[in-house]
């Protein structure tokens, strides 16, 4: 891995830019391997979702399994507490990509950029790795997720999952329909490595060949308050966002009053927007 570091510039700041990421938010971000480590990221992880011990997002087995095998789990500390915690395993072989399984963070930390600096720390750790893409998927409804995904990191949606887990009771999921885009974060793109050092694009929805797709500001609020408001909601984007990827469109930003921004190509404008509106 130091060889990697020593060689290769990209590898070399993204390093940089993680420790500097980390000490903005005032955290320790670091692997986790031993037993009591990896308990207390399963706790974490429970706490945040909302689940039992006996139900936990991902079963300390599990956990100890990826780890031996050499999979990414890290976590953020502040002080002595553990914060936030971050798990991936690897792909196909020939994929050279690490899926980005779950993430999280404290309630009580919110709003500190925890969760920016653990992506910049496993995007680090992925490169000194040999690895050069990370994927991971997220509720295309929660509006601060895409932002963060697709705004602050430059991961960029590649495919909308339906339904993609079956249902879910839990704090976060609310009983909700488990749709999911699938995002690639491809940590060599020159606007992923400008974004990692803090210089992100901005993109103008209403440049030409530009769609966009409206997202409520607030779904975790809605899903509590009107969940047939927010059922609808699913419907709405699973349809619209559904139909314009799968018709060739691409994400290209994330705005938080327009939603997704989306460019399609001359030819396919016509048929995208026809699917979409179906």
């Amino acid at each position: 891995m130091t060889d990697i570091l020593q060689a290769d510039p990209v590898a070399r700041s993204a390093a940089s830019d993680a420790e500097r990421a980390a000490r903005q938010a005032a955290v320790t971000v670091r692997e986790l391997s031993g037993i009591g480590e990896q308990a207390a990221v399963v706790r974490l992880l429970a706490q945040i979702w909302g689940r039992s011990l006996d139900n936990p997002p991902l079963p300390p087995e599990l956990l100890r399994a990826f780890g031996k095998a050499g999979n990414y789990i890290s976590g953020a500390y502040s002080g002595d507490e553990l914060v936030g915690a971050t798990v991936g395993f690897h792909s196909m072989p020939d994929r050279h990509a690490l899926h980005s399984h779950i993430a999280g963070v404290a309630a009580s930390h919110l709003g500190r950029s925890i969760g920016y600096a653990m992506k910049l720390h496993q995007r680090a750790w992925a490169l000194a790795h040999g690895v050069d893409v990370i994927e991971w998927t997220f509720d295309p409804l929660v509006a601060r997720n895409a932002y963060f995904n697709i705004a602050k990191l430059r991961a960029m949606p590649a495919e909308y999952l339906p339904d993609f887990y079956g249902p879910i009771s839990d704090a976060i999921n609310g009983g909700d329909d488990t749709d999911r885009l699938l995002v690639r974060w491809m940590l060599r793109d020159p606007q992923v490595v400008a974004a990692a050092a803090g210089r992100g694009p901005i993109v103008d929805p209403r440049g030409p060949g530009m769609t966009t797709v409206a997202v409520p500001r607030d779904v975790e609020r809605l899903r509590a308050d009107d969940h047939a408001e927010a059922h609808r909601w699913r419907a709405e984007v699973r349809t619209r966002l559904g139909a314009l990827l799968a018709a060739g469109g691409t994400v290209v930003g994330f705005d938080r009053d327009a939603g997704y921004i989306v460019r399609i190509e001359g030819h396919r404008r016509a048929e995208s927007e026809r699917k979409a509106e179906k």
